[in-house]
């Protein structure tokens, strides 16, 4: 019989699946409530000195929808509001009701020796599982030179890790930013000084689009706006390629996150390096209860593939991911149009004349399309614009 089961360090896990640090991570109450309903663990809403100011606005939220479809989520959210002491008693009376999750500590401070260590260490008394250094938040807090500030230099990362790793008592994973030019040099620099794993990818700092109405910002506060960060079904390719850059050039534990929803998606996540995954958004969007598709989605996956856990599908496809010039240019697929499913509307034709190659023409009754092999090369542009779904790729 397949398990969920997993261990990352000598952390045991009931199921890969944790919940983000976020808004469905900022009360003890919902989080106790998650734990109830299967979650394998929940990454705290970040945690900072009670000194630190946080002034929110109103609204904090944007969407960019696909034919009614949320596929893209921004906010401008800052930390959790609540005190250490708030969360210290809070991790004390998870534990104690549920001892086998794990509960992940997320934490920020000013660019202060003493304000990360303090943190730490009050945090140290507590049966936290890990933690989880909060290097890339890309909204409000880069203003005070935190968040993403700090997780866009390889000498503030590294210098706050080593403060941070001579105190604690327990793993610490850093949250790396995707926006930067190589993620992989971030990382290298606080493994260097001993992360003990990574967290990637927060959000992507963008800027979610105007009314053509109004002429203002889609996430308009007070007729202003500013970037935010972007999460959702549109940043998983990116979320995708920075944890197989991180497999690629590490050993360390990696949780995977960006544009999760189903266990499809976390699967694509762990075959490309990720030893669990955080899901956010998919969960704000449709609550905590999307967690049973997510375990018995991946169960039945696992039996149907004769696996016993996550372990024989972890970084399966990262030997496959290489240079574009270790490719093998030689290689050449060609269009194979299904007469059955074809309606002739000529869509692949103008994609094709019109994008350099002019490999598809209709013939002169206009009743099938005809393809001259020698000008393809192959590009699969007209298989990915097909309406009908009707032309498929062959040697």
């Amino acid at each position: 019989m397949a398990t969920l089961k997993t261990k990352i360090l000598d952390i045991e896990f009931e199921n890969p699946y944790i919940l983000a640090s976020g808004p469905e991570t900022a009360l003890i109450e919902s989080i106790d409530k998650a734990f109830e309903m299967g979650w394998g663990g929940a990454v705290l809403k970040t945690i900072t000195s009670d000194t630190l100011e946080l002034n929110e606005v109103s609204p904090r939220y944007a969407t960019l929808k696909s034919k009614g479809k949320i596929i893209g989520f921004q906010n401008v959210e800052l930390l959790s509001h609540y005190s250490v002491k708030y969360w210290c008693d809070g991790i004390r009376f998870l534990k104690e009701k549920h001892p086998t999750k794990v509960i992940i500590a997320s934490i920020m401070a000013p660019v202060e020796k003493k304000e990360w260590q303090s943190l730490v260490n009050t945090l140290n008394e507590t049966p936290v599982d890990a933690y989880e250094l909060n290097f890339s938040c890309p909204h409000g807090m880069p203003e005070k030179n935190i968040g993403m500030a700090i997780g866009t230099s390889s000498e503030i990362s590294s210098m706050i890790t080593a403060w941070v790793k001579e105190v604690a008592k327990r793993p610490v994973f850093v949250k790396l930013t995707p926006n930067v030019t190589d993620i992989t040099q971030i990382a290298k620099a606080v493994e260097n000084v001993g992360a003990d794993g990574f967290a990637t990818i927060n959000t992507v700092q963008g800027f979610m689009g105007v009314d053509l109405e109004t002429l203002e910002p889609n996430l308009c506060i007070d007729g202003f706006s500013t970037y935010g960060g972007c999460s959702g079904e549109i940043v998983k390719p990116i979320g995708l390629r920075c944890v197989s850059q991180l497999r690629r050039s590490s050993k360390l534990p990696i949780l995977g996150i960006g544009g999760i929803s189903t266990w499809q998606d976390a699967v694509q996540y762990i075959v490309v390096g990720a030893d669990a995954v955080q899901i956010c958004t998919e969960v704000m969007l449709n609550g905590y209860c999307i967690i049973n598709g997510l375990k018995n989605g991946l169960l039945k996956y696992l039996e149907e593939k004769d696996m016993n856990d996550i372990s024989e599908l972890k970084g399966k496809v990262v030997p496959k991911i290489t240079s574009h010039e270790a490719l093998n240019k030689k290689y050449r697929l060609h269009p194979d149009i299904n007469p059955e499913k074809c309606v002739v509307c000529g869509k692949c034709v103008m994609v094709c004349s019109e994008s350099e190659h002019q490999a598809l023409s209709k013939d002169s009754d206009a009743k099938c399309i005809k393809l001259n092999q020698a000008k393809c090369v192959g590009c699969t542009l007209c298989k990915h614009a097909c309406p009908k779904e009707a032309i498929s790729m062959r040697l």
